[in-house]
């Protein structure tokens, strides 16, 4: 679990977020469009939302996340860079239907979400992507701790997912093929697998 501080405006201040930002802007820079729309689920502590928008300027970046505590921080870190690009946090959760926009998007950004919440997080996100996403081509990008069959699991990722499991039977790492699958069922193909560091691994998806 990611440890916050808070700042005395708000603002959450999350160090795993200042450490694999350059590393998720880096694909984020080679596969995302050069202008369009992004929508960012789970956006945090909104470090990432300012950190990605400042630096894809022609991309209008819309971040989300259902905290209240999330979202005033998201505010906080957008009032102190003001960027024209980025959009006020929306109060979207993914378990939640009618907190859902009807808006389209190019690219649909989550990190750090699917292992940090039930199952039924994940189904809500691919079925929001598929709704948000209508042309071919769209982005779900995931970035995250995975159980894969083809790569052994590191000793930091089993340690980390018995502390979610504990902190909530629910949570914990997901099985990759299972999270490829559910995406295909909802238009969504995998076409890239990188790994990032910290045993974490990015997942690119693109809509069909």
């Amino acid at each position: 679990m990611d440890i916050f501080t808070a700042l005395p405006d708000g603002a959450l201040a999350s160090p795993a977020a200042v450490r694999n930002a350059e590393s998720i802007l880096k694909l984020l820079r080679a596969h995302l469009p050069k202008r369009g729309r992004v929508l960012e689920i789970a956006a945090g502590s909104g470090q990432h939302a300012v950190a990605f928008s400042n630096a894809l300027s022609g991309l209008d970046w819309t971040p989300s996340d259902p905290s209240p505590d999330a979202r005033a921080s998201i505010a906080a870190w957008a009032a102190e860079a003001d960027l024209g690009n980025l959009q006020p946090p929306l109060a979207l959760d993914c378990m939640n239907d009618a907190t859902w926009l009807d808006a389209k998007f190019d690219a649909v950004v989550c990190i750090n979400m699917i292992h940090i919440s039930p199952w039924a997080a994940t189904e809500g996100l691919m079925a929001l992507a598929q709704r948000v996403l209508p042309r071919p081509g769209g982005l779900l990008y995931l970035y995250g701790p995975y159980r894969e069959a083809n790569f052994p699991l590191a000793p930091s990722n089993e340690a980390f997912d018995a502390s979610l499991k504990a902190r909530d039977p629910a949570w914990g790492l997901r099985d990759r093929d299972e999270v490829v699958a559910l995406a295909r069922s909802h238009g969504l193909t995998l076409t890239l697998r990188t790994e990032m560091p910290a045993n974490n691994v990015s997942l690119l998806f693109r809509r069909t």
